[in-house]
């Protein structure tokens, strides 16, 4: 069977270029507001590895601090999803040789985001994102040329089978089963996170997070510019939210939301973002998994991995998503305002990987409990923003995004 070479398609944008000066909505594909959305999940993540723990708030800063613990770093990951299709085809997938170069292109991002994160894990722990996002790019890759309801259906799947098999698989991984894959695994050896953390143990299971990829997708393939798709959008978020977070208060109890969110990683010293998941949610320093009751998988709590958390989740990515595109297309004057936060959004690879860089050269208590001041947060979101706007002025690209789209233009080569 022959294949016609379909027609030239326009190359679509980079995920990390700033819109156009001036441009008041959808620019080649991209949305201003989705850059602010980007920027919003780096401040969020910010929240988490350099504020105050839960613990030690009160108030409306509970609150802010409560909804930055895994709804930031589940923001990022729809993101991520959302910035595949910017590479795969906007609203139409790319076939032929376009597809093929866009596939080997977001093929290197995974492997270069895995070999950074790998070695980022070997300073500052399994905390580090960066690759489990190499691993869900190689993982979403098939997926690439779905339509935006097929994408939806299979997200909407895998958030109700997974954390169930999530829960079954960890009953398996018994601390020999764990020490057996370890020793074999390279990447383990290197940064102690290794094949297994990756897919299933480790703070971003790709088996558990591989929904809030998918959703991005999905959402990349949609007109996220039109009136009908956004009120379809905010009621979808909001329904989302409220079915998932309300039903789990209803089986789970009142401290369904809130017991996950005051344990785990967020209140050590490597600055994790809530909990892990189910399996290893409370595992301690020594690496041993204790047993959690199967009655954990009705918690909706940050990163517990969990039918509940997921859905809840991107309930809330949805709501903020549409919440910056309606806001920066509808208040022009917010928009000239917001411009050096956008710029941070532009370059969220850079804020992400420079804000820890900036925390262990200056020595900035990470989500300990002596850790009680926001100034030092405030400090780096300041710090983030300033150094965006002025770099955003001069270059198309932050730093490491231009490094990392760099690192594709083999792609080109591909026939």
């Amino acid at each position: 069977m022959t294949q016609t070479q379909p027609p030239q398609e326009k190359p679509a944008p980079q995920e990390n270029s700033p819109p156009p000066r001036d441009s008041p909505g959808p620019s080649m594909g991209r949305l201003v507001g989705v850059d602010l959305a980007r920027a919003l999940a780096v401040f969020g993540m910010y929240v988490v590895h350099i504020g105050p723990p839960l613990s030690a708030t009160h108030g409306v800063a509970s609150w802010v601090r409560y909804i930055a613990d895994g709804h930031s770093s589940v923001l990022f990951a729809t993101l991520a999803g959302f910035s595949l299709m910017l590479i795969a085809g906007r609203r139409e997938p790319k076939t032929g040789l376009a597809g093929r170069q866009a596939r080997a292109r977001i093929a290197i991002r995974a492997v270069v985001l895995l070999a950074l994160g790998t070695v980022m894990a070997m300073e500052y722990g399994g905390v580090i994102i960066l690759g489990f996002y190499g691993v869900y790019f190689l993982l979403a890759l098939p997926l690439v040329r779905l339509r935006a309801r097929t994408l939806a259906v299979v997200a909407a799947a895998l958030a109700l089978v997974a954390p169930q098999l999530a829960y079954v698989l960890n009953s398996w991984v018994t601390d020999s089963v764990r020490q057996s894959i370890n020793a074999y695994d390279p990447l383990h050896r290197l940064s102690e996170v290794g094949v297994l953390d990756l897919l299933l143990t480790g703070f971003y299971p790709a088996l558990t997070w591989l929904p809030f990829v998918i959703s991005g997708m999905a959402l990349g393939r949609l007109d996220l510019s039109s009136g009908t798709v956004q009120r379809r959008l905010a009621a979808l978020g909001a329904g989302l939210t409220a079915a998932a977070y309300g039903l789990s208060l209803l089986l789970a109890g009142k401290g369904a939301l809130r017991s996950m969110a005051e344990d785990g990683p967020s209140s050590s010293s490597s600055g994790g973002s809530g909990s892990m998941p189910l399996g290893s949610g409370s595992a301690p320093l020594d690496g041993s998994f204790p047993e959690m009751p199967a009655s954990s998988l009705l918690t909706a709590g940050p990163h517990s991995g969990t039918t509940f958390d997921i859905i809840g989740s991107v309930g809330v990515a949805i709501l903020v998503i549409v919440g910056a595109t309606v806001a920066m297309e509808r208040l022009p004057r917010l928009r000239r305002l917001a411009k050096p936060v956008i710029a941070v959004g532009t370059m969220s690879l850079t804020a992400y990987v420079g804000h820890f860089l900036a925390q262990s050269a200056l020595s900035v208590p990470a989500g300990t409990s002596t850790q009680q001041s926001w100034v030092p947060l405030l400090m780096f979101v300041l710090g983030a923003t300033v150094f965006a706007a002025i770099w955003s002025r001069f270059f198309r690209r932050g730093p490491l995004e231009y490094l990392l789209n760099a690192a594709t233009r083999p792609a080109k080569h591909i026939r």
